[in-house]
C-alpha cells in the first residue's frame, strides 16, 4: 500500500478503536464525547465518514450486519495498529493551539464597554468551575482503576489548564492580575531555567 496522509481525525478513529475494541460509528461518537472531545474539537460527522476511508486503505476491517439496520462495526488491522504506533512515536512539532472565544473578546475589549470585561470574567469563572467539577468527578470515578491510569494523565493536564484559566479570570475580576505576574516570577527559576529534559529519553538496550 502506498504511503497515505492521515489526518488527526484518522488517528482519533484508530486510537478510539485501539482503546475500545471493535466499534460502530455511534460507539465512536459516544466514546469521543466522553474523552477526547473535551480537548479536541472536530465535526462528529467525520466519525461516520472516516472509518470507511480507513477501511478502504486497509487500516480497518469492517463487518456489516446481515439484517436490520445493517450497522457497520470496525476493528483495527495490523496495518492500522502499525500506523497508530508510528504516529504516537513521531515528533510532535505543532505548537500548542488554543481557540478561545473569551480570549478573543478580551483582546478587543477596549472597543467595547468596561463592564463587558467584568461580565466576561465572571461568566468564564462559572464555566471553568463547571468544567473542573466535571473533570474532578471523572477522577473520583475512574482514578482507582489501574487500567484507566494511562488515560488519567490527560485528565490531569486538563485540570491544570482549567485551574490556570480559573486563576486568570478570578484575578482579572478582582483586579489582581499583578499577582499572576508575581507567581510567574516565582516559578520561572524552576520551570524555565532548569536544563531541558533529554528528548531522546533513556538509551535502549542494544
Amino acid at each position: 500500500m502506498s504511503e497515505v496522509r492521515l489526518s488527526p481525525s484518522s488517528y482519533v478513529v484508530l486510537g478510539m478503536i485501539a482503546l475500545r475494541g471493535p466499534s460502530t460509528p455511534y460507539d465512536l461518537k459516544r466514546g469521543v464525547s466522553h474523552s477526547v472531545g473535551y480537548f479536541w474539537n472536530f465535526p462528529h460527522a467525520q466519525l461516520y465518514l472516516e472509518p470507511d476511508r480507513l477501511a478502504r486503505l486497509g487500516l480497518l476491517d469492517v463487518e456489516i450486519e446481515n439484517a436490520g439496520r445493517r450497522r457497520k462495526t470496525y476493528s483495527l488491522t495490523e496495518a492500522g495498529r502499525d500506523a497508530l504506533r508510528r504516529w504516537l512515536a513521531s515528533p510532535t512539532e505543532e505548537h500548542f493551539e488554543m481557540r478561545d472565544i473569551a480570549e478573543l473578546k478580551l483582546f478587543f475589549n477596549e472597543a467595547g464597554e468596561p463592564e463587558n470585561v467584568t461580565a466576561l470574567a465572571r461568566d468564564q469563572i462559572r464555566q471553568h468551575r463547571d468544567r473542573i467539577a466535571t473533570y474532578e468527578s471523572m477522577v473520583e470515578r475512574f482514578g482507582g482503576n489501574p487500567d484507566a491510569r494511562p488515560r488519567m494523565i490527560t485528565l490531569e493536564l486538563g485540570l491544570e489548564m482549567e485551574y490556570a484559566a480559573l486563576r486568570f479570570w478570578t484575578a482579572l475580576d478582582r483586579g489582581e492580575v499583578d499577582h499572576l505576574r508575581a507567581r510567574r516570577d516565582t516559578e520561572r527559576a524552576t520551570l524555565l531555567e532548569e536544563p531541558t529534559p533529554d528528548l531522546a529519553g533513556p538509551a535502549s538496550d542494544a
